[in-house]
């Protein structure tokens, strides 16, 4: 079998893999294992890790698996290409090959959800997820003040890491609606599994208040000024209107599944309201649309770090049961206690979804707002398609080149989306998504003129 992604999911799909004797190959585009969550576990470069947190300190295991079992670990792979029929395109050191899979596991993660206010793209303006990349992987932490923008559990959670790191966090505009609670309350009973993560929130919160920092609750309105370089962030916050200055502002509104590798391959996706975003049409077990190759973890739909080890050992289990390595019970008594950790740690989530539902200033932004960067698309020009006629992004796309860059819609997509939705006054399902087509990560034609067809199968 094949695991595409040594993320949490990936690394724990691969261990179960390999713990019950059958052959896997694990392909990750980072040159260290552990994803986004444990990037960097077996090797930062902080002086003190510690100040990342116990969660953090959790992948040392599963990282540690990597290295002791017989999986067969290729870092700095990256898969660009994906089939029905289980081929994989994969670039390694400067040259593109191809390999064949009986099953495979896409573990590809989240991607943060693009915050399109007025001035992103200015310099100095960067994800959450972006500025804890630089810390996790090369110990880069901001050496003056920094504001943190948006909602969502990562922007509390890199508020603390800042402050054990050393460094002053100027404030946090906070842009969680007034009524989160309100909408949230109801899904609370449920979420009495989970409860510990509700605590460890209530932590973030309560480090935040001693150490002093400003945080401006209900913000809207928000907008970052500067030429070139950002010189700071405007926003009404209650009935006042703030400015402050900052040259370094980090934006966040939530994480959404990547689902490129996914949908390349043709698995069905469908569209999750209570996440605002498209997820994989997946089993019980991560099976996806296509026979033999699932999608689990974040990859497949948010469910959080410790949710999608145990999803990876579901699919991976699964995957085992049907290759014929293990029986009918075998299965049966390996996964009874591993859904009964995923469905805890899951129980949680209705309740964030709600909580932290994101506004619909973020969804459809206004006209003047710079949807897509590669291009160079504002918003009004996506929502003067639709009142046109433009059923879908991919029609937009022919239109405006919008989804067209490097990023290949990854950073506009979900606006295009939203936008022709909300103006076309249609259903997400009918709007759609764009295709993806290989190459589904960039490759240089001299990559793929080094092209070989390896006879390798997993």
């Amino acid at each position: 079998m094949v695991v595409i992604g040594a993320g949490p999911a990936g690394m724990a799909a691969a261990q179960e893999l390999a713990a019950r004797d059958i052959d896997v190959a694990l392909f990750d585009e980072q040159p260290f294992s552990g994803g986004q969550i444990y990037r960097h576990i077996l090797n930062s470069p902080l002086d003190n890790p510690a100040v990342l947190g116990k969660d953090y300190a959790q992948g040392h295991r599963l990282a540690e698996s990597i290295a002791e079992t017989k999986i067969q670990y290729f870092p700095g792979a990256s898969v660009w290409y994906l089939d029905d029929n289980r081929i994989i395109g994969v670039v390694n050191q400067d040259k593109s090959y191809q390999v064949s899979a009986d099953k495979i596991i896409i573990a590809t993660g989240a991607q943060e959800r693009p915050v399109p206010i007025p001035g992103w793209e200015l310099a100095g303006v960067m994800s959450a997820g972006a500025g804890q990349i630089l810390m996790k992987s090369a110990a880069m932490i901001p050496s003056e003040g920094v504001v943190l923008a948006g909602s969502g559990p990562l922007l509390l959670l890199l508020a603390n890491q800042y402050l054990d790191a050393g460094v002053t966090v100027s404030a946090i505009v906070d842009t969680t609606s007034r009524f989160a609670l309100r909408s949230a309350i109801g899904n609370l009973p449920s979420a009495i599994p989970g409860m510990d993560y509700l605590l460890k929130g209530v932590r973030l919160l309560l480090r935040i208040k001693r150490a002093k920092i400003p945080v401006f609750k209900n913000s809207t309105e928000l907008k970052l000024h500067g030429d070139a370089q950002v010189q700071g962030i405007s926003f009404r916050s209650g009935e006042s209107d703030h400015f402050l200055e900052s040259r370094l502002v980090l934006l966040h509104q939530g994480v959404i599944p990547q689902l490129h590798l996914a949908l390349a391959a043709g698995c069905e996706v469908a569209w999750n309201q209570a996440q605002q975003c498209w997820h994989a049409k997946i089993d019980e077990w991560g099976q996806s649309s296509v026979p033999d190759i699932f999608v689990v973890g974040d990859g497949a739909k948010i469910m959080g770090a410790q949710a999608s080890v145990a999803h990876g050992q579901l699919s991976a289990i699964q995957g085992g049961y049907e290759l014929g390595k293990l029986t009918s019970s075998l299965r049966s008594s390996l996964s009874s206690k591993i859904r009964r950790r995923y469905i805890r740690h899951v129980a949680i989530r209705p309740f964030l979804d709600s909580f932290y539902a994101v506004p619909e200033a973020y969804l459809v932004p206004d006209d003047e707002t710079m949807v897509c960067r590669c291009e160079e698309v504002k918003a009004g020009e996506i929502k003067k398609l639709a009142r046109l006629g433009c059923m879908g992004p991919n029609q937009a796309k022919a239109f405006t080149r919008c989804g067209m860059g490097p990023c290949q819609g990854r950073m506009c997509g979900s606006v295009v989306e939203h936008i022709i939705s909300r103006i076309g006054g249609q259903r997400m399902e009918h709007t759609g998504r764009y295709r993806s087509r290989p190459p589904v990560k960039p490759i240089t034609l001299g990559q793929i003129s080094t092209s070989t067809e390896s006879h390798a199968e997993y």
